[in-house]
């Protein structure tokens, strides 16, 4: 099971497009995996012929275990299976491996041998340990300990209950929100003038939510201390803005981004736009069209019962800004900040250039 983001600890085999004995090329695409984020593909590494024991269609696995092999020849994968099958039997301590189990077997691909003896995980991007990193990831397991033994109480407690598994997607979302609980929020609501921004989004046919990201990233275009983050070591200032747009995609919540939202037209940006819409219909969003954004924005404008509501600033922002329904000519818009790196009056001035770019949206069209 390949690691295909950097948030995936397991995956989920959706279903093989080669079965066991057909040939393979380097690059062929050989299964599909869901992760916790999309529907991706899995190519084959080398060329060869696919070989069982293949894993069940629908079950899971952690990065790293072996879903299937790739023998070297078709006369060779009788042989795989048989080597699997020896080696998952060869008692505990023998003094065999499964790795030297399975090359006993005459024929066996080398390959087959290296992946039962180690797993080799897709690399991926770890940020630097702060002095006091893991008092603090102690501190911050004792206090999920003890949150799980209250509900685990208060369960037990009550009526019958029993336990279902989230969707991978929810579950990367519970887990990014843990992560979020230790941002210091603050939020500052506004009601903005949003009729002249939905009017020139109607008369462009454009996207209002595509007008509202343009419009958040030209503004922080002039105040770039909402495209920095905070570190240990300091503010990651970033030399160009990306904007994260929540999407509900049936199953839960994911943010594509909309690449340098201020630098490239608004005919450029509606394309990328719509060409993530797409792959979020579809669940093919890659790490790369979702991971990266330096502000976020979340718009609940399409429900007009949602009057105010706010959002979680994610890992690696200093805000997002959350939308609310129109009402008259203004709708309410929250802007939920990180305290380590803008304050109540820069959130301010934040919400003065918006408004600006609301009740004039003609430069939101250039």
């Amino acid at each position: 099971m390949p690691a295909l983001s950097d948030t995936m600890g397991a995956g989920r085999l959706v279903k093989w497009t080669k079965k066991s004995g057909d040939k393979i090329k380097k690059g062929d695409v050989i299964a599909e995996i869901e992760t916790d984020k999309a529907v991706m593909d899995v190519e084959a590494f080398q060329d060869g012929y696919l070989s069982g024991p293949l894993a069940e269609e629908g079950t899971e696995a952690p990065v790293g275990q072996v879903i299937g092999y790739i023998a070297d020849n078709v006369s060779e994968i009788s042989n795989v299976e048989a080597a699997v099958v020896q080696a998952a039997q060869t008692p505990s301590g023998d003094g065999k491996t499964p790795a030297a189990a399975a090359t006993e077997a005459p024929a066996v691909s080398a390959v087959l041998a290296a992946s039962m003896a180690t797993t080799r995980p897709a690399a991926v991007h770890r940020t630097p340990h702060a002095p006091g990193a893991s008092q603090t990831d102690m501190e911050a397991g004792t206090r999920q300990a003890a949150t799980a033994s209250r509900v685990l109480s208060v369960l037990t407690a009550g009526p019958p209950y029993r336990v279902e598994r989230p969707s991978s997607l929810r579950d990367a979302v519970a887990r990014n929100m843990i992560a979020s609980a230790a941002t210091p929020t603050f939020r500052v609501t506004a009601q903005l003038p949003l009729q002249p921004l939905v009017k020139a989004a109607n008369e462009r046919r454009r996207s209002l939510t595509l007008m509202l990201a343009r419009a958040c990233a030209l503004t922080v275009v002039a105040h770039p201390l909402f495209n920095a983050a905070y570190t240990p070591d300091g503010l990651a200032r970033r030399d160009r803005v990306d904007i994260g747009i929540a999407v509900d995609n049936g199953d839960g919540l994911i943010t594509p981004v909309l690449r340098d939202a201020a630098g490239r037209s608004l005919a450029e940006l509606a394309e990328a736009w719509s060409s993530l819409r797409e792959k979020v219909k579809s669940r093919r969003l890659a790490p790369a069209d979702y991971t990266g954004a330096t502000f976020y924005l979340s718009n609940l404008g399409q429900s007009s019962v949602v009057f105010v509501f706010d959002s979680i600033v994610p890992p690696g922002a200093s805000a997002i800004l959350s939308v609310a329904a129109l009402h008259g000519q203004g709708a309410f818009v929250t802007l939920a900040c990180d305290h380590r790196v803008v304050f109540g009056v820069d959130a301010a001035r934040f919400l003065e250039t918006l408004t600006q770019l609301f009740k004039e949206p003609g430069s939101l069209l250039a």
